[in-house]
């Protein structure tokens, strides 16, 4: 078992996002956000958002986790610039793994590939991230990677009329 394992893992391909993983990308979000929040993503929205971060490079970009030819795994970073820091942080958002491919260090593959990534860019001064609250699963595995809890709470406000998602009906 441990032999297979390994040998899975060893044939995973981590490389950056193409146009064509574009259907992946938005089946993983709409699935995450359905997994992780109940909603049900808007598919114009979705899709627009993906192809749209591939128009803006200097905005961020998708890495994928590839098995067999097969995306099973994918996250998007996003840069935000840091005056006191004088670097950009990658934030690590739409983290998806295929649910058969949880547990079995995908994730870790990713993250490591983004961080030698990193190591050759000055400009990056850190990563950081959000989860859920009540995502424990996901926080053990970002501190199991070497990241640690901050004091920040994250706030938002959305402009007036932004949609982008309807409540998923909870079963009875």
């Amino acid at each position: 078992m441990a032999a297979l394992r390994y040998r899975q893992m060893a044939a995973i391909k981590i490389r950056r996002a193409q146009p064509r993983d574009a259907p992946a990308l938005i089946a993983f979000n709409c699935a995450m956000a359905l997994e992780t929040e109940g909603k049900l993503l808007m598919p114009h929205v979705i899709g627009a958002g993906v192809r749209g971060l591939r128009r803006r490079p200097d905005s961020g970009f998708y890495t994928v986790a590839e098995l067999g030819g097969e995306v099973i795994a994918a996250l998007m970073v996003t840069k935000e610039w840091s005056d006191w820091r004088n670097g950009d942080f990658w934030w690590i958002q739409s983290v998806y793994v295929r649910p058969e491919h949880r547990r079995r260090g995908v994730y870790q593959r990713l993250y490591r590939s983004l961080r030698a990534l990193a190591a050759k860019q000055r400009a990056v001064c850190g990563f950081r991230l959000y989860v859920e609250r009540t995502n424990r699963r996901a926080q053990s595995t970002y501190r199991a990677s070497g990241m640690e809890r901050t004091h920040y709470l994250v706030f938002e406000q959305l402009k007036p009329g932004v949609r982008f998602f309807t409540a998923a009906r909870k079963p009875r």
